[in-house]
């Protein structure tokens, strides 16, 4: 469905965009890439490995207007992944959270409305807007309250799509993703997710540590996430619609801690610490979703087994870990 069309991928050399971007290129889509590389927001040229020619890449700011003006024309599909991930970095320079995961989603959507009303707009949005569940699974009807700047941006954000779709007739809509991992990720620290970081120790040989352990989480393989950009983009029912991604099965982390180690042939070693004081009072507790919304509308759902996933996870960092964590002194 996607061979000969031109598809737009904002944070294209990140994470979750170049994972896209290889699939897309397997199906015949002609793919430019847009990246800032800022060196904290996760963009990596080794993520697109073996795509030398397929690809087109662009490197400059979703933030700047006159670029995205020019980029957004001609494209049949945007997968709007750009934003600024790290919680902690939006409580401590909350004035740039709001420029990326706010005020330039604004602008990019501007910029479809005037240059390339046609396009369709998928849009990554994050679990986090839900805040400290009030219930569990949460479903897509549960009250949006976010505990950190970086949720309240990323929720404006996910909403200016809706609007843009009710208002406009910009067709977009929004996947709510939760504790997204596998290949590509950012492991040098944990601005992108905490497993990163956990596993990035694990392929250095040394321990790594626990906050808290008993809270529940659920986790989504790259793969499965993909699988659910690329069927949002082709739907018409999806337009004008959030849907909540999550996977099987539900665990703790401590018991997500066993699982890692165990797909790493047993070796590996962690401790359990209280939460530091920062990290306790934006921490929402358990959290698992209500993903029933996607599997019905759209027919998705996850193919991937978290063993596998982190199995495979764990294979790809073995294997490249040169490129994705600074050597240790």
């Amino acid at each position: 469905m996607f061979n000969g069309k031109h598809v737009l991928i904002t944070g294209g050399l990140g994470f979750l965009g170049s994972n896209l971007a290889h699939r897309l290129v397997a199906e015949g889509a002609h793919v430019l890439l847009v990246d800032s590389l800022i060196p904290e927001y996760g963009g990596n040229l080794f993520n697109i490995d073996g795509l030398d020619g397929a690809v087109r890449v662009n490197i400059s700011d979703v933030r700047d207007e006159h670029s995205m003006r020019y980029l957004v024309q001609g494209q049949d599909y945007l997968f709007n992944l750009a934003g600024q991930t790290s919680h902690m970095d939006s409580m401590q320079d909350p004035f740039a959270d709001l420029d990326i995961n706010c005020r330039a989603q604004l602008s990019i959507l501007e910029a479809c409305r005037k240059y390339n009303p046609s396009i369709k707009v998928v849009f990554a949005s994050t679990r986090q807007i839900y805040g400290k569940p009030d219930y569990l699974p949460v479903d897509e009807q549960h009250l949006l309250r976010p505990v950190d700047v970086n949720g309240i941006n990323k929720m404006a954000g996910e909403w200016y799509h809706i609007l843009y779709n009710n208002v406009y007739n910009i067709r977009a809509c929004a996947l709510r993703l939760t504790n997204t991992y596998g290949p590509r990720m950012r492991i040098r620290d944990a601005r992108q997710t905490f497993l990163g970081i956990w596993i990035r120790l694990l392929v250095e040989d040394r321990p790594f540590e626990i906050w808290g352990g008993d809270q529940l989480r659920d986790f989504t393989y790259v793969d499965d996430a993909v699988d659910a950009l690329l069927i949002a983009a082709l739907r018409d029912e999806a337009n004008g619609q959030v849907f909540n991604l999550g996977g099987d099965p539900i665990v703790s982390l401590r018991e997500l801690a066993d699982l890692l180690v165990a797909a790493n042939g047993g070796k590996g070693t962690y401790t359990i610490r209280t939460f530091p004081p920062d990290r306790k009072r934006i921490d929402i507790g358990d959290y698992y979703s209500d993903d029933g919304r996607i599997r019905q509308m759209l027919g998705w759902q996850p193919q991937v087994g978290l063993h596998e996933g982190l199995e495979r996870t764990l294979v790809f960092y073995h294997t490249h870990k040169a490129h994705y964590v600074e050597p240790t002194t």
